[in-house]
């Protein structure tokens, strides 16, 4: 699968934060809109399923007046292939 550049999160080279109280970490944002609450969460697990991503947190909104009133917004960072993290070793 082809990445679109404008679509990711550049992160220096080496960049690694984790002995810091502070801890930041990429993460991305996908909405996902329903008629229904389980319609929304449907078409979370279908792209989730479909992605090599890590599910970190998710919330609930709905948005009064839309046609799809039930969103989700899931909180993902991208899995890296096992050689990726063999390269930076």
């Amino acid at each position: 699968m082809a990445f679109d550049p404008d679509m990711c999160v550049e992160v220096p080279a080496g960049f690694d934060d984790s002995d810091e109280d502070t801890q930041v970490y990429p993460v991305a944002c996908k909405l996902f809109m329903g008629v229904t609450a389980s319609e929304a969460f449907a078409r979370a697990g279908h792209w989730v399923a479909a992605h090599d991503v890590r599910v970190t947190d998710v919330s609930w909104d709905n948005m009064l007046g839309e046609d799809e009133p039930h969103t989700l917004s899931l909180y993902f960072v991208f899995e890296l292939d096992e050689e990726d993290e063999e390269d930076e070793d």
